[in-house]
């Protein structure tokens, strides 16, 4: 009898927490799905693209090619006229540095150095959005990174008041789809606890205007 309750409750459990990341999922794409572009010449323009980050190389060594889609995206945007400043935001540290990387491959595809804007505290996609606002001043921005990730940005965007809609960068079709995709729907529930508990970035620095 007490071995069927444990299992009625590991069971109970296990259900809840796989109705509480198909909902989140479900939430989270469909409430977005308007403000989401593909197409260059179609999406409205905005002063400034945030550019979100990630790393330029897999475990493995070899190039990522959802940094690259990301670049080539943003690139193809600003050449379209469709945003004025690139705002790239991504992790940094002594040895590694995604702003960085991202500055130095968009000024090898001609982007003007004074175009481009860096943030090195964007640890995480809610580091991201929340100090575009709050540290860079700016509350209506197109986010730059792949359709998944898009709109988990535009979310909190949403949360956060900012008036955002995001471009889609080429999305990545191998191996790694599934595991990006799955890893995906836990990042969308640890978002909306971190929205819950109103969790914030606690390092924000001096502000600074774009532009």
């Amino acid at each position: 009898m007490q071995r069927r309750f444990w299992r009625n409750i590991i069971f109970t459990a296990i259900l809840g927490l796989i109705i509480v990341i198909l909902g989140t999922d479900y939430w989270v794409t469909n409430s977005t799905r308007s403000q989401l572009y593909s197409d260059a010449t179609s999406i409205p323009k905005n002063k400034v693209g945030l550019l979100l980050g990630t790393s330029k190389y897999l475990s493995r060594g070899v190039p990522n090619p959802y940094y690259s889609n990301r670049i080539e995206a943003a690139v193809k945007l600003f050449r379209a006229g469709k945003i004025l400043y690139i705002l790239v935001s991504g992790d940094s540290s002594k040895h590694y540095n995604e702003p960085e990387k991202m500055k130095k491959d968009l000024l090898s595809r001609g982007i003007p150095p004074e175009k481009i804007v860096t943030d090195y505290a964007g640890v995480r996609t809610l580091n991201s959005i929340v100090r575009c606002k709050e540290v860079f001043g700016e509350d209506s921005v197109t986010i730059i990174s792949q359709l998944f990730h898009n709109e988990r940005a535009l979310f909190i965007a949403n949360h956060e008041g900012i008036k955002a809609i995001a471009f889609n960068a080429g999305n990545v079709d191998d191996e790694s789809k599934f595991i990006m995709l799955t890893r995906e729907k836990f990042a969308r529930v640890k978002m909306l606890l971190d929205l819950v508990f109103n969790i914030h970035p606690t390092y924000k620095g001096a502000r600074v205007t774009i532009g």
